[in-house]
């Protein structure tokens, strides 16, 4: 009997260490920074900013098997809203695209066929980039979330929570950078 739950322990561990390895594979990077911050291109050029409000350009790559699409997002946790600040969110991306150019998500900006532009937090569809209250130091966390279907299908209304919730129940694996605004 000891004999079989050692072969058990052992089997469980491999699939968990595999699980990880995996997940380890899926990551996404920006060319859209510098050491780590975001520059003065992707912040917004409203609310008192003076950027150039252009997404950033985000790469990924090592998707899980299975991926059919993925949702690209950018979210400030630390705004001061009681529950963070959505700068952007792309949902329907599909599974043959492996990166965003600059822009990308921005007005007059090219997405690929079939994605789908979800409204920002300021009710507006696509980017609106960066901008931290003068004194404060912010997190934008863009995130990569690869689904196990083709397209998510929502509401022509649908807030970025929305997506969220629906990314969460149909992602495969999900992959972050955590990049920081201050002025």
């Amino acid at each position: 009997m000891q004999c079989k739950n050692s072969n058990f322990s052992l089997l469980t561990v491999l699939a968990l260490a595999a699980g990880l390895a995996q997940a380890a594979e899926f990551k996404v990077e920006s060319a859209s920074q510098i050491d780590g911050r975001l520059p003065a291109a992707q912040y917004a050029d409203t609310f008192g900013c003076q950027g150039g409000n252009q997404s950033p350009q985000v790469k990924w790559s090592g998707a899980p098997a299975g991926t059919q699409s993925f949702v690209v997002s950018m979210y400030d946790p630390d705004a001061p809203t009681g529950s963070g600040w959505w700068h952007w969110v792309t949902a329907n991306i599909p599974a043959s695209v492996n990166e965003l150019p600059a822009g990308a998500g921005s007005a007059g900006g090219k997405l690929p066929a079939g994605a789908l532009s979800i409204a920002n937090d300021a009710s507006q569809p696509g980017y609106l980039g960066a901008c931290p209250p003068v004194g404060q130091n912010h997190r934008y966390v863009i995130t990569v979330h690869a689904l196990k279907v083709e397209k998510l299908d929502l509401p022509p209304n649908a807030t970025p929570a929305l997506v969220g919730f629906m990314s969460w129940a149909n992602g495969l694996g999900k992959a972050s950078l955590t990049l920081q605004g201050a002025r």
